[in-house]
This record gives C-alpha cells, sequence and structure tokens, in this order.
C-alpha cells in the first residue's frame, strides 16, 4: 500500500508569523531606540528603566490593538464579499457557474473539462469555490484579528524585554554601545528566525532587518545627544 503523503506548506504559517515578527522587530528597535536615546541624554539608570518598560507596555497594547483593529478591517471585507457572493450565486447561479468555468479557462482548462469542474465544484461547495477562485480566500490566508492581536502583543513585550535587561544591568558608561550592539545582534537573530520559519533567503531578511534597526537607533541616539540634559 502506498504511504500517504500530508503537505506542509509555508504559506500555512503568514497570518502569525508575520504579525510575530513585526511584533518581536518592532519591540526591540522601539525599546532599545527609546533606551539609547535616553542615555545619550545623560539620564540616569532609573529614567532610563522607567522610559524603558514605559515603552514596553505602551507598545505591546498599541501593537494589539493596532493588529487587531487592521485584520478585523480584512476580515469585516472578507465577510462583504462572501455574503455579496453568496447572494449572486442565489439570485443568478448560472452567470456564476459560467463565471467560475470562464475562471478555469483561463488557467489553461480546455472548455469541456473547464465546465464539467465548475459544476461539479458548484454542486459540491458553490461558495467555498468562489470564494477561492474568485475572491483570494481561503482558510490559510483568511484573516484572523484574535491571532494576530496576541502575536504581536506577546512578541513585541518578549522583544522588548531583551534591550530592557541589558538596561538593568549594563554599566551607566557602556549603556549605549552594549544596547546597540545586543539589540543589532537580538535583530539579526530574528531576522534569521523569521527567514528560516517563512522559507525565505536568510541572508536577505538579516541585512534588511539590522540596517533599519542600526538606523533608527542612531537617529534616537542623535536626538538624544543633541536636545539631552544633564542628569
Amino acid at each position: 500500500m502506498p504511504r500517504s503523503h500530508l503537505e506542509r506548506h509555508l504559506i500555512a504559517r503568514i497570518g502569525w508569523l508575520r504579525a510575530a515578527v513585526l511584533g518581536a522587530n518592532d519591540g526591540i528597535v522601539s525599546t532599545a531606540s527609546l533606551i539609547v536615546g535616553v542615555a545619550a541624554a545623560s539620564q540616569g539608570r532609573g529614567e532610563i528603566l522607567v522610559a524603558g518598560v514605559a515603552g514596553l507596555v505602551a507598545g505591546a497594547m498599541s501593537m494589539a490593538a493596532g493588529e487587531y483593529v487592521s485584520v478585523s478591517s480584512q476580515a469585516d471585507t472578507e465577510r462583504a464579499d462572501l455574503a455579496r457572493e453568496k447572494a449572486e450565486l442565489e439570485t443568478q447561479p448560472e452567470f456564476e457557474l459560467e463565471e467560475l468555468t470562464q475562471m478555469y479557462v483561463a488557467r489553461g482548462v480546455s472548455p469541456d473539462l473547464a465546465r464539467q469542474v465548475a459544476v461539479q465544484m458548484t454542486a459540491n461547495d458553490a461558495l467555498g469555490a468562489h470564494a477561492r477562485d474568485e475572491l483570494g480566500i481561503s482558510e490559510i490566508t483568511t484573516a484572523r484579528p484574535i491571532q494576530a492581536a496576541l502575536a504581536s502583543a506577546m512578541t513585541f513585550a518578549v522583544g522588548a524585554a531583551l534591550p530592557l535587561l541589558l538596561a538593568a544591568f549594563t554599566p551607566l558608561n557602556l549603556l549605549v554601545g552594549v544596547v546597540s550592539a545586543a539589540s543589532i545582534l537580538f535583530l539579526a537573530l530574528l531576522g534569521g528566525v523569521g527567514a528560516r520559519a517563512g522559507g525565505a533567503p536568510i541572508l536577505k531578511a538579516v541585512v534588511r532587518v539590522t540596517f533599519w534597526g542600526a538606523m533608527a537607533m542612531a537617529l534616537t541616539a542623535g536626538v538624544g545627544a543633541v536636545f539631552g540634559v544633564q542628569a
């Protein structure tokens, strides 16, 4: 007997992976930049830690709210399109059947076979067929607001905690350099892990995330140094 073959496609991870990588990246960059900026302004450890904790809490909540609102908007649009498609299937089934047939013809299926496929797909699950082939909505890509919000908030908090821990234990005279260097290393690891999980080129992801992270920290440190006041 032939063995069953179960395929696990990386695209199935896209919903939570995008939110997780975005959250962790933003957590590292924003919190490290905040810490470096406050430290460059010659503030004491207390002020640095207060700013870092405030950035962690506010950032995690902001990421969760932003992801939930934006992905909910996507979900609302998907539901509206599905409702419209369902109504069209009920009121003009022949037109929808021909529409599905022409989609398969456009993909290279012969007209006769395309018609047979469309008839069978419609008989099995007409709305599902149109959702996938006409609207591009599937179980893999459908919007999941709560999943995206939780993934963003949790990974932001984890990312933000890394530079915050360094700020708590690093000598003040070394803090800017240590937090900056370690955060760039964290970003490189994050870029590599995210690329690995998504099956993307690792080097490209690492270079991209570290470049923009280093840019953000450098600009924030510059602002802190220029406008800082002595503690």
